[in-house]
């Protein structure tokens, strides 16, 4: 990552190639108007009496109109290269005129990009691809759902907010399920060649969930405990049950790191028993050998004066007493109960 302090340049830095474009939803108690904007002007989100707005923002790829859009609503430099940098560590931020989140949401084994902030009348939603996971907000403030159109911006952020860590939520949940069924084939020892592939495979989710989560949960408290006037005090109560979930998420990604660490511990444990039980059946095979592998020696040293060799019978008696000693050797490990 380049240090960001010594560039002046604006670049997204991510993968995905959806052409940036802003949906605008202008909302009041009793109005609501969505309209996609064909480029972005001051005036088309001037904001009127008693209005507020959510400006949704898909694809990062064009950095010139997310500057436009940011400086537009007060974002200083640095939070509109955080906005660009798809790599940055989530964090929930302060600032003067507007509060600010970074996170990601997880689709389809795939994690994206979301950036929100809000100020006194507005909301933005920065999505990395064109993905619809906030659409459901937009539906409930079409259908004024338990009246939200008639609260203020910061009841909107936080509502985005609750998604995002129901998201965390789920996957969280998703993952905890996944490791007990793994559990399950573990302590059934079946299919260990492909469990081993899946627990890396859960384990990587886990981090990147990890890296999402945790960062976030110190960081909105402090702004829980803020008195800025950005957080009104009738919210308060929605920014509590907010943080409760938030705590869940937390506690669900501690719960699939214990689950996780212990069945990788199983693993290697059922493997290396696995491993002891095939060097022990190499070990007994070995051990019966021994013997007849003493007897051949002996009977092939073809000395002039060994009776065996001229006794008519020697061959089938030589064949016999090998035969004894191999099912004795092995009657005896079984009785022992070594196989």
């Amino acid at each position: 990552m380049k240090n960001n302090l010594l560039t002046e340049q604006l670049a997204y830095n991510g993968d995905s190639r959806t052409k940036t474009h802003i949906h605008l939803i202008r909302y009041s108690a009793g109005t609501f108007e969505e309209t996609l904007l064909d480029a972005f002007t001051p005036e088309a989100v001037a904001v009127g009496a008693d209005e507020k707005i959510w400006l949704r923002i898909h694809g990062l790829k064009d950095a010139a109109c997310i500057e436009a859009v940011c400086t537009h609503f007060g974002a200083d430099f640095l939070t509109i290269q955080d906005i660009l940098n798809a790599d940055h560590p989530s964090k929930v931020e302060e600032h003067d005129g507007f509060n600010f989140m970074v996170g990601r949401i997880f689709q389809s084994d795939s994690a994206v990009q979301v950036r929100l902030m809000q100020g006194e009348h507005f909301v933005l939603s920065f999505v990395e691809g064109d993905s619809g996971f906030f659409d459901d907000v937009a539906r409930a403030l079409r259908d004024n759902v338990l009246r939200i159109r008639m609260r203020t911006a910061d009841y909107l952020f936080l509502v985005l907010m609750n998604g995002v860590i129901s998201n965390y939520v789920s996957l969280a949940m998703s993952i905890g399920d996944e490791l007990d069924d793994l559990e399950s084939e573990l302590l059934a020892a079946r299919n260990e060649r492909d469990i081993g592939i899946q627990l890396q495979m859960q384990r990587r989710r886990y981090m990147e969930l990890k890296r999402t989560v945790m960062p976030l949960r110190e960081q909105f408290q402090r702004l829980l405990r803020s008195d800025s006037g950005l957080v009104r005090k009738a919210s308060r109560p929605f920014f509590n049950d907010v943080s409760d979930h938030l705590q869940n998420a937390v506690q669900l990604v501690e719960g699939c790191r214990e689950t996780l660490s212990s069945l990788m511990d199983l693993y290697i444990s059922n493997n290396d028993l696995r491993m002891n039980d095939i060097m022990k059946r190499l070990t007994i095979v070995s051990t019966i050998f021994i013997p007849l592998t003493f007897l051949v020696g002996v009977w092939g040293m073809n000395f002039e004066r060994m009776p065996e060799l001229h006794w008519r019978y020697g061959y089938a008696a030589a064949w016999g007493v090998m035969l004894v000693v191999g099912v004795a050797a092995y009657f005896i490990f079984r009785a022992k109960r070594w196989r």
